[in-house]
């Protein structure tokens, strides 16, 4: 009998193997007392345990094949760079002097305060983070208890394999990978982890958050795991093995096509251009989107810069981060969000914030920014000097009113005076716009556009705004639906907003990076569209396969109700 289990398919590709299960788990961490003479050597032995910890990642780093895009290594110097902020270097050793306890008990200390934070985060990218947290802490313990926080299924050749765990850090999908691994089914994680992002960068299959997992299934039994639904399929049948073997000749194929389209032009059959842009988290994922060969970036979040620190990074830090993506691009444009984290956390992971009543509503995004002007200011700065390097956008996230779209314009151009004054270089004509995610926005979206030089759609949280609905809310996610008529509507606005004034729109939100609604959207005038990376060939097919001039006929009215609106796009993509 088969047995189904799902999860959430984090990197897409189809997987047939013989299971290997490793299993890292918490280890049991109880509190010590110590006498006075003995702390010190304590602060010895978990500073062994770090140095330790720094050796074994060096040694992941250093493994890496010459063939590798370097940006790869850039996942495990993020966890070296964590093993040597003062949040764990630091913090732990105070607290084995203050508590005069063992050094296991002080570092899970530490991390329940860490974790306690990024647990209250309202951003589900932002929230993902603790996971670096706890695969570095889950290292440094492993160590300290005498273990080597590796499993014996790393030291083997494990080609044509799929590996299961509770959890997998990024230095494990990379040894995974070095080892041949057809796929990984883990027990924890979601798609905005460092092990997903990765994981996708390396074209390795993968399906995170199945549960019981490592019980469920059992080492050398052959699995089928289908990464772009999340299914995993174990006891298949002869026909059901040889359909999923099919599926792979014919994923390989199409992965192929693909790839062909990588420098043709992204072109409607009747000769319309549509810009194809990349999100990207994480500086690591410019080469993703090179790879694709997008048209630039169209969002580039920014949050990474203040979180896993005791204080935000500088100017000069985010300058040249910002310098070296804009030599990545190689003259494509790079739009740059500016710091987008709610009000239910701060920016510092050390200063542990209580929660507002509601963080989704409450001091987030542009509102937090404009009243912390003297720590939004180093990012406004380093974002003008870098226009002066190649083509920068900047985007402000959230606003919701005319007057507060004012405010940060104001800031802005104060920012611009402070720099002339300095005699430092910037783009005077630097484009900026705003993105449009709350109903507020779009309702008033021409005001905006009459002010900016361009918009962009967050379908992410406008769906949810104008549904009032969390999509990571297992109780009421089945509500999230982009064909809305309510969010179709909103979104309408918006670009007809930038056609009256003649300003480019955009969506950034993961509606555009979705081929199923890439008909809609054309039909609906949008010509802008930024998603992840992995999104944009297969987009790019839907655009080549189009004509632009019936569609904007077709779906000069959409229907008023839900079905018809999905049935609407079903007969839109009925030849693809």
């Amino acid at each position: 009998m088969t047995l189904d289990l799902s999860g959430i398919g984090v990197s897409r590709g189809t997987a047939i193997g013989r299971v290997v299960r490793m299993r890292h788990g918490d280890p049991e961490i109880y509190e010590q007392a110590l006498a006075e003479t003995a702390v010190e050597n304590e602060v010895d032995r978990f500073r062994k345990a770090l140095r330790r910890a720094s050796e074994q990642l060096h040694a992941v780093r250093d493994a890496i094949p010459p063939g590798t895009p370097p940006d790869v290594a850039e996942f495990i110097d993020t966890h070296l760079l964590m093993l040597s902020d003062d949040l764990l270097s630091e913090v732990p050793v105070n607290i084995i002097r203050e508590r005069r306890c063992n050094a296991e008990w002080a570092l899970k200390l530490q991390r329940d305060a860490l974790v306690a934070v990024f647990d209250q985060m309202d951003d589900p990218y932002l929230r993902t983070r603790r996971d670096d947290i706890d695969h570095v802490i889950r290292r440094v313990q492993h160590l300290l208890l005498g273990g080597d926080a590796t499993s014996d299924a790393l030291g083997r050749d494990l080609r044509g394999r799929i590996v299961v765990s509770d959890e997998l850090s990024p230095a494990d999908i990379l040894m995974l990978h070095q080892r041949h691994a057809a796929g990984v089914v883990t027990e924890t994680g979601g798609p905005l982890s460092h092990s997903a992002i990765l994981a996708r960068s390396l074209n390795l299959p993968a399906v995170m958050g199945v549960h019981h997992a490592t019980r469920l299934l059992q080492d050398n039994e052959v699995v089928i795991l289908d990464g772009a639904t999340g299914m995993v399929l174990a006891g298949a049948d002869r026909r059901l093995l040889a359909h999923y073997r099919r599926r792979q000749r014919d994923e390989q194929r199409r992965r192929r096509e693909l790839l062909a389209l990588r420098e043709a032009p992204s072109r409607t059959l009747d000769g319309h251009p549509i810009a194809l842009r990349a999100n990207i988290e994480l500086p690591e994922e410019i080469r993703a989107a090179r790879q694709a060969n997008a048209d630039g970036v169209g969002l580039y979040r920014t949050e990474f810069f203040y979180i896993h620190r005791q204080k935000p990074a500088g100017e000069e830090e985010q300058l040249q981060n910002f310098r070296r993506v804009l030599r990545a691009l190689k003259g494509k444009p790079l739009t740059i969000r500016t710091l987008d984290i709610g009000g239910d956390k701060d920016c510092s992971a050390a200063e542990v914030g209580l929660p507002g009543r509601n963080p989704a509503l409450g001091l987030r995004a542009i509102r937090r920014c404009l009243r912390d002007v003297p720590g939004f200011k180093p990012q406004l700065r380093a974002v003008l000097r870098a226009s002066a390097s190649g083509p920068v956008r900047l985007m402000f996230p959230m606003l919701t009113s005319v007057p507060e779209l004012e405010n940060a314009l104001a800031l802005l151009e104060a920012v611009r005076e402070e720099l002339r004054a300095e005699r430092k270089r910037f783009d005077p004509a630097m484009p900026v716009g705003a993105m449009i995610e709350v109903p507020a926005a779009a309702l008033v979206a021409e005001a905006f556009a009459q002010r900016l030089d361009f918009l962009s759609i967050g379908t992410n949280d406008l769906i949810q705004y104008t549904l009032a609905i969390d999509r990571l809310d297992e109780e009421v996610n089945y509500l999230y639906d982009p064909l809305n008529p309510a969010v179709l509507r909103l979104v309408q606005m918006v670009i007809d907003a930038g056609h009256a004034t003649g300003t480019p729109v955009a969506m950034c939100g993961e509606m555009a990076g979705d081929p199923r609604y890439t008909r809609l959207l054309l039909g609906m005038g949008l010509t802008e569209f930024s998603m992840p990376p992995a999104a944009l060939l297969e987009v790019k097919r839907v655009v080549r396969n189009s004509r632009l001039e019936p569609l904007l006929e077709r779906c000069r009215t959409l229907p008023g109700s839900e079905a018809e609106i999905h049935a609407l796009v079903e007969e839109l993509n009925r030849d693809l």
